[in-house]
């Protein structure tokens, strides 16, 4: 039977069709969403699929039953279906069934989110609610146990693993670091919340608390270190802090009603700034470096401080060259090079937390034009070969370096651990080394040099690579470069770009 409904008919237009647990819906207005199509439906039973056929402005919707759809359609025969105020047309469809492409992950989404709400037997205000979470791209995230500053950044990088980050906004509400984060698509939004909710970006600490916003779109006025919109970069940075317009600022009072609220047996965060100074700076950066989002984020790190690096080139790699750049991360005591398996290497930290920092940051990284993988070893110690054997100088010990750049303690070194990244920061710079023997010395590692800049002193500078890969190489290669006046380079990665 079809019932119609509008201005091009006068009167309702009655047409025979065996009865089918498919629908077709016609005259759709084009905004119209799949959820807005699923709720039709809602009401009669369980939705077991849906096609939109966006063009044609119409839609094929599957009842879990026929029953479910002859009830539909005699409903609808009474009241006008209308979508946005539009009225619609809905019929049987000569189909029995939709086969469609399971591949569409926005609709699995919005079905499976119906689906477990419909089967726990709540109510129907309860369905809208998932409904609308399914279609809101935006999660508001709030980190609990904070023992070191998330950045805004460092969430761009964890959430960038579900989908395209358009915008994010973070501010501190009841003494809570809390964030708005917006994907390019809703379905992002609900990867994102399943497999991140409740996870630790480093071991018990900065836990991850992600609800749905009831925000569609975010609002985002400067560029800067608070806010942040990746589609539009000419925005300016403002005064450092995010300007929100009103309706947004109104979200935000009115969302934090429905916050997680505290954890039990904590008040808040502020109880645990005493505790921030006797952290080992490391376990600090750590936290940071994990929240950069390399590591898998529910990992546990061992009790020791041995990592396995795998899918070395083994042509290339020396213990020397790991010893450098695993030493941007930690004290490097020893080196091993495997033996029967030159392609990996064990590497032993002075401790678990400088472990879990220089895998949060180099697993996955290139180095000698092979993506290496970092994991935490069983082994306790490397073992160093036995007096008087030979292992083809495979085995190092770095226990006594002088290179070691975290033994001080309260060392400048400490604040300055970041990611890999294209720029370097240069120091310990010669007054009479200049800008183009510095240009030609990096140019030699095989990258290219794209920037550069002193900083006012002349002792330090920015140099930019083509690529990270490259960058690396030339860290392993150039820190602790004699530059003449027994003055050694020291090379490290910027948070900066020129």
């Amino acid at each position: 039977v079809v019932f119609t409904y509008g201005t091009d008919n006068k009167k309702p237009r009655v047409e025979e069709a065996p009865p089918s647990r498919v629908l077709h819906i016609r005259k759709l207005p084009s905004e119209a969403s799949e959820t807005e199509v699923i709720a039709l439906g809602l009401p009669f039973g369980k939705v077991t699929n849906i096609l939109t056929l966006k063009g044609k402005n119409q839609a094929f919707l599957e009842m879990g039953t026929e029953e479910a759809a002859i009830t539909m359609v005699n409903y609808y025969a009474t009241v006008n279906p209308h979508v946005r105020n539009v009225p619609v047309f809905i019929q049987y469809s000569n189909h029995k069934e939709l086969k469609t492409d399971a591949g569409n992950q926005r609709t699995q989404a919005v079905l499976q989110a119906v689906s477990a709400v419909q089967s726990s037997g709540s109510s129907s205000s309860d369905v809208q609610e998932a409904l609308a979470a399914v279609s809101s791209p935006v999660l508001r995230i709030i980190i609990d146990n904070m023992f070191y500053p998330v950045t805004l950044d460092a969430l761009q990088q964890i959430f960038s693993k579900f989908g395209t980050v358009m915008k994010i906004i973070t501010f501190t509400k009841n003494n809570q670091f809390q964030a708005l984060l917006q994907f390019s698509d809703p379905v992002n939004a609900q990867h994102a919340k399943l497999a991140l909710d409740g996870q630790n970006i480093y071991n018990s600490c900065c836990t991850l608390r992600i609800d749905f916003s009831k925000l569609v779109n975010l609002n985002v006025k400067y560029n800067n270190d608070k806010s942040r919109d990746y589609t539009r970069p000419e925005l300016p940075a403002g005064d450092g802090q995010p300007s929100l317009d009103p309706a947004v600022a109104a979200a935000f009072s009115k969302e934090s009603n429905s916050l997680l609220g505290k954890i039990p047996g904590r008040s808040n965060f502020f109880i645990f700034t005493p505790h921030i100074s006797s952290l080992n700076p490391l376990s600090a950066a750590a936290a940071a470096a994990a929240a950069a989002g390399r590591v898998a984020l529910a990992g546990q790190a061992g009790s020791n401080g041995v990592l396995l690096v795998s899918n070395l080139n083994e042509e290339m790699v020396t213990p020397q060259s790991l010893f450098t750049l695993f030493g941007v991360y930690g004290d490097v005591q020893r080196v091993k090079i495997l033996y029967n398996k030159k392609d990996s290497a064990l590497i032993q930290m002075s401790d678990a937390n400088q472990a879990q920092l220089a895998m949060s940051h180099l697993n996955g990284q290139k180095m000698y034009g092979k993506i290496i993988r970092v994991t935490l070893s069983k082994h306790q110690t490397v073992a160093l070969p036995r007096d008087g054997l030979d292992d083809q100088g495979l085995t190092k010990d770095y226990a006594n370096s002088p290179l070691h750049r975290f033994k001080k303690p309260g060392s400048k070194n400490f604040q300055n651990i970041f990611p890999p990244s294209a720029t370097l920061h240069l120091s310990n710079i010669p007054q009479d080394v200049t800008e183009d023997d510095l240009r030609l010395l990096f140019s030699d590692t095989g990258g290219t040099v794209k920037a550069f800049k002193f900083f006012q002193d002349r002792k330090m500078a920015l140099i930019q690579m083509s690529t990270v890969e490259e960058a690396i190489q030339a860290l392993i290669d150039l820190h602790n470069y004699n530059v003449g006046k027994k003055q050694h380079l020291r090379v490290s990665f910027s948070k900066s770009t020129i």
